[in-house]
């Protein structure tokens, strides 16, 4: 299978990196840091994949496109991971308009051109893939997208946004044969969750995340979120009325990271 990843240099995408080469993939990945990036390619490497990594900030439509569409050229492309995103840390200006931009801008400027790209590859036109799902997409949302956080207003308002539309394009493309699957998860090992001071609970370590994920999205499930308590609680507070939602907000701890400059927002 031909996999695309980005935000692949850290935590969640890393691991979906790292789990694919295992699995024999031919791998394009994609993210900011180019010492973490190349070090992910050399693991992948090293594993059997075919890996190619290219410095990109998917804020930027015309590279993002521009990088898929080359992607596309080397290796036809069966699966997208649409998983770069940031934390905002302290909810100024310029951390919240970053985080839009990055979660939000950044999911659409990977998906669209994935979309459009599957759209021009009718199902059958090229031999099946060694797993089961081909033009697939799948979206990096999370729990915080369930319901609106006071610890975390821009983080939880962007998650919440590519869940809905993620679910939402689920059902538009079906019929056209693509795949889209949206993974919400707790609190997984990552260079935010590396800083957080406050509680996490149901803690869960990148690869076995990546393998969750993985294994889901091959059955083509369309929410993928877990670990089952943190989805069950955060499913309970997102049906409360909002006057009792706002109350237990006031009692949730607030989501602090250590070593965070103002001017910063952390890369997932």
């Amino acid at each position: 299978m031909n996999t695309l990843i980005t935000g692949a240099s850290s935590g969640i995408g890393e691991a979906l990196a790292l789990e694919c080469a295992k699995m024999g993939d031919t791998l394009f990945l994609c993210g900011r840091d180019k010492a973490r990036l190349e070090d992910v390619v050399h693991r992948c490497r090293a594993l059997g994949s075919s890996a190619y990594g290219t410095v990109l900030d998917v804020s930027d439509k015309d590279a993002t496109k521009a990088w898929i569409q080359t992607s596309d050229s080397i290796a036809s492309i069966d699966r997208v991971f649409s998983n770069a995103g940031v934390g905002t840390g302290i909810e100024d200006e310029g951390n919240v308009r970053r985080t839009f931009e990055i979660n939000v801008g950044g999911a659409l400027n990977v998906v669209l051109p994935a979309i459009e790209l599957f759209r021009s590859r009718p199902p059958g036109e090229r031999p099946r893939a060694k797993r089961s799902q081909t033009r697939q997409i799948v979206i990096t949302a999370s729990i915080a997208g369930y319901g609106p956080l006071k610890s975390c207003p821009a983080y939880s308002a962007t998650k919440s946004c590519v869940k809905t539309w993620g679910l939402a394009l689920r059902g538009m493309l079906a019929p056209e044969g693509i795949k889209v699957s949206v993974v919400c998860p707790g609190f997984v090992r990552s260079r935010i969750t590396d800083r957080n001071t406050c509680p996490m609970p149901f803690f869960m370590e990148a690869d076995k995340a990546a393998r969750i994920i993985l294994s889901r999205a091959d059955r083509n499930i369309g929410l993928i979120a877990f670990p089952w308590q943190m989805r069950l609680a955060s499913w309970a507070l997102s049906i409360l009325p909002f006057r009792l939602n706002e109350f237990i907000n006031r009692f949730l701890p607030d989501k602090v990271s250590k070593g965070r400059g103002k001017d910063k927002v952390l890369s997932l």
